[in-house]
C-alpha cells in the first residue's frame, strides 16, 4: 500500500507540473471564460457570467481528467515503465489505482480556478453551499473520463493517443455546449452527452436547488460504458 501512495504522489506532481496539463485544463479555460464570461445576459435562466463559468469549470475538470493521464499511460507502457513495476513491491491494481486517483485530484485545480476566476472577477453570487455542491458535481461527473482515460491509455500507443484523445474531447465539449449555448437540433443532440448534463447539473443547482436526475442517469450510463472499454482495454492489454 505505501508502495501504491508513493506512486501516486509522484503522479500527482508530475501532472501538476506537466505543461499539456497546465495549458489545456488551467489555462484555456481561464482564458476563454475571461474572454467571453462577463456578459450581463441571461442564458437558460441563469446569468450568463455564471452559466460560462460552469462550463470551462467543465471543461477543466473533463480535461484534467482525460487529456495527460491517457497519454501518459500509453507512454509508460511503450517505454516497459509499467513491465518494471510489476517486479517492484506495488500491487497489482496499484499502478492503475494510481492513475484514476491522479485524475481525481488533478481535476480540483481546473474547477477551483475557474470559480475563483467567477467569484472575484466577474462578481458571480450564489449561496456558499451551491458553490460547494457544484464543486462536488463537476469533480464527481469527471470520473467518467477517468475511466476514458484509462481505456484509451491502454489501447494507443503514444502516436495514436493523442490524436485519440482529440478526437473524443472536443467534439464532446462543443455538443456539450460549453464552448457555446446551444440551440434547435444541436441542443436536442448534445443533451446526450456528459459534458452537457454535467453542465446542465450546475445550472440546475443554481435555479432550483437540486439535481435532475435524468442528468444523473445519462453521466451514469457513459461512466458504465467508458468503466467497461477500460477494463477491456487493460484485460487485452495485459495479455499481449
Amino acid at each position: 500500500m505505501n508502495s501504491t501512495i508513493t506512486l501516486t504522489k509522484l503522479d500527482v506532481l508530475r501532472v501538476l507540473r506537466n505543461t499539456r496539463y497546465l495549458i489545456f485544463a488551467i489555462a484555456m479555460p481561464s482564458v476563454l471564460y475571461i474572454a467571453i464570461g462577463n456578459s450581463t445576459k441571461q442564458t437558460n435562466g441563469v446569468e450568463f457570467k455564471a452559466y460560462y463559468m460552469l462550463a470551462m469549470a467543465t471543461y477543466g475538470a473533463f480535461a484534467g481528467a482525460l487529456m495527460n493521464n491517457s497519454i501518459r499511460i500509453a507512454t509508460e507502457r511503450k517505454t516497459g515503465w509499467t513491465r518494471q513495476l510489476r517486479l517492484t513491491s506495488l500491487p497489482g491494481g496499484g499502478y492503475v489505482f494510481s492513475k484514476v486517483v491522479t485524475s481525481l485530484v488533478t481535476t480540483i485545480p481546473s474547477v477551483l480556478v475557474v470559480f475563483a476566476l467567477g467569484g472575484t472577477v466577474f462578481g458571480v453570487h450564489m449561496d456558499a453551499w451551491k458553490w460547494v455542491a457544484n464543486a462536488v458535481v463537476l469533480w464527481l461527473a469527471s470520473m467518467v473520463f477517468v475511466s476514458l482515460a484509462v481505456a484509451i491509455g491502454y489501447r494507443f500507443d503514444p502516436e495514436t493517443a493523442q490524436p485519440a484523445v482529440m478526437l473524443v474531447f472536443f467534439p464532446m465539449a462543443i455538443l456539450g455546449g460549453l464552448w457555446f449555448p446551444l440551440e434547435g437540433t444541436l441542443d436536442k443532440i448534445g443533451k446526450w452527452f456528459p459534458t452537457y448534463q454535467a453542465h446542465k447539473l450546475g445550472t440546475d443547482i443554481i435555479t432550483d436547488g437540486k439535481i435532475s436526475m435524468e442528468s444523473v442517469g445519462i453521466i451514469g450510463g457513459w461512466a458504465v460504458l467508458f468503466a467497461a472499454l477500460a477494463v477491456v482495454s487493460y484485460r487485452a492489454a495485459q495479455d499481449q
